[in-house]
């Protein structure tokens, strides 16, 4: 069960907004400062720990490079919530140990909507519009790697 506050993007959101590539020789903690600065120049000072990313369709579309899910890992985002991925994006947040659920209805959560998600019901509760909309449920060996903290983990503790 994740609840946090929604930080609210509509679509076709790239990895290049996510994680604009002028800044990619930067270390994850530098290069955080300019998240989605294309499209929300305030995003890194908005970010509190435990908010949920909520976009539309076609999110996180372009490059295959895991520093968009690692700068909205560092940045403290605990859960990212579209109503389509790009595969590898969604695959990379998975990685990196974000949860990623896909939600048909998305353009009913506002910017600031409290939101409780049960990723095994596969339920979002909001909380700000006493709403309820069904999200994909995650598979079990996905809640695994979450869990872990990514796949990383999930592989260096199976190996033990």
């Amino acid at each position: 069960m994740i609840e946090g506050k929604a930080l609210k993007y509509g679509n076709n959101i790239n990895t290049d907004i996510i994680s604009p590539p002028q800044y990619m020789e930067l270390s994850i903690e530098e290069a955080a400062r300019y998240a989605m600065s294309a499209v929300d120049p305030d995003f890194y000072r908005k970010v509190k720990k435990g908010d949920l990313f909520v976009a539309g369709d076609n999110l996180g579309s372009g490059s295959s490079r895991e520093t968009s899910p690692l700068t909205l890992k560092y940045l403290g985002i605990s859960m990212v919530v579209a109503r389509s991925f790009a595969r590898i994006f969604y695959r990379n947040l998975i990685n990196v140990g974000i949860p990623a659920v896909e939600c048909r209805e998305t353009g009913r959560i506002r910017e600031g909507d409290l939101l409780k998600v049960d990723m095994k019901k596969g339920v979002i509760k909001n909380l700000t519009r006493k709403e309820q909309y069904r999200c994909q449920k995650l598979p079990g060996h996905v809640m695994k790697i979450i869990e872990a903290g990514g796949l990383f983990s999930y592989l260096m503790e199976e190996e033990i």
